[in-house]
């Protein structure tokens, strides 16, 4: 389409321009972008539902061959309490609490402070609804090391793995008080505050431990990356060419 404007020059002629509307074909340009737009973001959500749907299967999969390599693992020595623990997992994951549970006493009776199990014991009755079943099998779990700093701190690391952190603390706090010199204690419940990105509680309680036991590179690497100035004590070595000076 064209349409035709006078212009005054400045000899005050008239002149005749064609102008040319680009209005139809912007509109069609228009039409055409909103409908590829759409069909561009259905191909987009289709492609990323059908990748998720891949990675599902590909877990699953391997879930399954995990489970088939256990399975041949307990019929070689089935009183293998890692081996039931790691089954119960997967049968809990798949919504399986029956089977779960199954390997679980499973673990305990070949191993009864096998301390993942007990976790994932308390986890599982947490899972399905049961919480003061789960409180107080977790009381139980930790009445059993109440005389033990190591114990309680190994069930806190299993309570840990299994995110249930009320009583990761409580177990951690309990192992402090059963061995407050522990340089351990202190290192791990620092490490634990750091992972739920407390570092304020994290550098408070590694610069404990490291005061006990300054050996500890990882903990002083840790501490001054939290922005703790470490000054680790060096040996001083003697030249053996040189004699030591005796004292008077």
């Amino acid at each position: 389409m064209a349409g035709k404007i006078k212009l005054e020059n400045k000899n005050s002629k008239l002149k005749t321009v064609k102008l040319h509307t680009f209005a139809p074909y912007a509109l069609l340009f228009a039409l055409f972008a909103c409908t590829l737009l759409p069909t561009g973001c259905v191909e987009t959500t289709d492609n990323e539902t059908i990748m998720t749907s891949r990675k599902t299967r590909i877990t699953q999969i391997s879930d399954q061959e995990k489970k088939q390599k256990l399975l041949r693992e307990l019929e070689r020595k089935f009183e293998n309490p890692n081996v039931h623990f790691e089954l119960g997992q997967l049968y809990q994951a798949e919504g399986l609490p029956v089977a779960a549970e199954y390997h679980y006493n499973i673990a305990l009776r070949f191993d009864p402070v096998h301390r993942d199990t007990q976790a994932a014991m308390v986890k599982m009755m947490a899972d399905s609804g049961e919480t003061e079943k789960a409180r107080l099998q977790a009381a139980e779990y930790m009445r059993q090391v109440s005389t033990s700093s190591t114990g309680s701190r190994r069930l806190a690391m299993a309570f840990q793995k299994q995110g249930l952190d009320e009583y990761v603390l409580a177990c951690y706090q309990q192992a402090i008080r059963i061995e407050p010199g522990s340089a351990e204690n202190y290192k791990q419940i620092g490490y634990y505050y750091l992972s739920k990105s407390d570092k304020v509680r994290a550098r408070d309680f590694l610069s404990r431990s490291f005061e006990i036991k300054p050996n500890q590179p990882d903990v002083a690497l840790t501490l001054g990356q939290l922005g703790v100035e470490i000054k680790i004590p060096q040996k001083i070595e003697t030249n053996p060419m040189i004699p030591e000076k005796s004292v008077e």
